[in-house]
């Protein structure tokens, strides 16, 4: 039986494309790989003949800002280096975040694009831990303290699953 592989793009509509963009690639650094003559938009964070898009953005959301449309938009990073400098130019650039935490399995920043999408950028640990679990982080502490506060967390975790000493 055939399976696909991974996520290959998501679409969605916006409200406005241009300020989208401007958020995917000002803010999260994906680059325009394509526009369409309808005014949609393809952007990547691979080169694009690696993944020609993995977002595409389409003019006609006519929402008043209150349908949920997307549960969320995950976006993996390569350290906790650079989710923890995520965190510094969404603070720097007024994104409005949602949550700092970690998942066991990862940390995680929960913020929004301009239509009110909630984005994900987040750093995979290797570790497995069931989900769902999630326990607040603060990122603005230095990368050895962020790394600390994951390790207590998952130190924790750990302790709780051994269940009670006899």
């Amino acid at each position: 039986m055939p399976k696909v592989t991974s996520l290959g793009h998501i679409g969605f509509y916006v409200r406005d494309v241009e300020r989208s963009v401007a958020f995917y690639r000002d803010i999260l650094g994906l680059k325009v790989s394509d526009r369409s003559p309808r005014g949609a938009v393809f952007m990547t964070a691979q080169d694009r003949l690696a993944e020609h898009h993995e977002l595409y953005l389409a003019p006609g959301r006519n929402d008043d800002g209150k349908a949920n449309v997307l549960q969320q938009i995950s976006f993996r990073c390569a350290s906790v280096a650079d989710v923890k400098e995520f965190y510094r130019i969404f603070v720097e650039n007024n994104v409005p975040i949602n949550r700092c935490v970690s998942h066991g399995n990862t940390v995680s920043i929960y913020a929004e694009d301009p239509d009110g999408n909630p984005v994900e950028v987040y750093w995979p640990n290797g570790v497995d831990v069931p989900q769902p679990f999630g326990k607040p982080m603060d990122l603005s502490k230095s990368e050895a303290e962020i790394m600390a506060q994951l390790e207590q967390i998952l130190t924790e975790w750990r302790a709780s699953q051994a269940g009670p000493a006899s």
